[in-house]
């Protein structure tokens, strides 16, 4: 091995070395920048993310472009790649397609913000979590099981997608319960407004004209004449979607217990069984 190629793996050595350090400082750097102060600055999160995971790419992309420069077999072996290119970028383009969707929509992502870090989504195929990361080619949201669902961006940029944190993040819960038709329904409503109301989760969001007009702060509707129940539905305003779940948890079982000891019954399906004699046909009667 001669002088000038020990020279040569040096320096792809040294530039490599050099590129990595720098782009693990970088994103070491940004991440500690996005955890300190974007809170105190009031800026989004999700910018400094998504710059944080675009610092590799460029740097190692810029690294590998003075590589090619500084050694001349690796200058003219591009030379030659850029003279055939017409095959070579189809083959490329091909290859990735796919990989520039996903950089194309995470940028896009970042410049219109239908969700961001820290943001509660769920996804058309009913998929629930919190944004965790955005990143150049992927989108990972943290679901409620602790599970790290991992989407392209070019599909989670195609989904109808619920974010509960965009603009007001108070949700109104509507949470159902059934009785028999021969439990008092007038009753049956008090109860699922009054334990609704002292639930701590529960939030007054009346304006001032609904005070005025003496609206309830949990309003309850009969919304069905089912089979075999009376449907009731409760409209209960609360702060977030983790307390929406929590107080919707706690009513069904409040609601339970105080309509078994004020005597509504919550209903089950009856079935009446015929039971048929049994006949021998066929056979003469002696």
């Amino acid at each position: 091995m001669n002088k000038e190629t020990i020279n040569y793996i040096l320096l792809i050595s040294i530039t490599i070395a050099i590129a990595v350090t720098i782009a693990t400082i970088l994103r070491k750097l940004i991440g500690l920048f996005v955890s300190k102060y974007s809170e105190k600055l009031k800026t989004d999160p999700t910018n400094f993310s998504f710059l944080k995971n675009s610092v590799g790419f460029i740097i190692y992309t810029a690294a590998i472009i003075f590589i090619f420069l500084k050694i001349p077999y690796l200058k003219s072996l591009g030379a030659a790649l850029f003279a055939g290119a017409g095959i070579v970028a189809v083959v490329v383009g091909f290859a990735s397609q796919k990989a520039f969707a996903n950089i194309i929509s995470g940028i896009f992502i970042l410049i219109f913000k239908p969700f961001k870090i820290s943001d509660i989504i769920e996804i058309s195929n009913e998929k629930k979590g919190v944004v965790e990361e955005i990143t150049l080619r992927h989108t990972i949201i943290k679901d409620y099981e602790n599970r790290r669902i991992i989407i392209p961006n070019s599909i989670i940029s195609e989904e109808t997608i619920t974010n509960s944190n965009i603009q007001d993040e108070k949700i109104r819960k509507h949470i159902e319960f059934s009785i028999s038709y021969d439990s008092d329904i007038d009753k049956a409503i008090e109860i699922i407004r009054q334990e609704a109301i002292n639930h701590s989760f529960t939030i007054d969001n009346r304006n001032e004209e609904d005070k005025k007009d003496d609206k309830p702060i949990v309003d309850v509707r009969l919304i069905a004449l089912s089979e075999y129940s009376v449907d009731l539905k409760a409209f209960v305003w609360t702060e977030s979607n983790d307390n929406a779940y929590n107080l919707k948890c706690d009513l069904l079982k409040s609601v339970k217990e105080k309509f078994e000891n004020e005597g509504i019954e919550i209903p089950f399906p009856y079935r009446t069984i015929v039971y048929k004699k049994k006949l021998n046909y066929g056979k003469k009667n002696n």
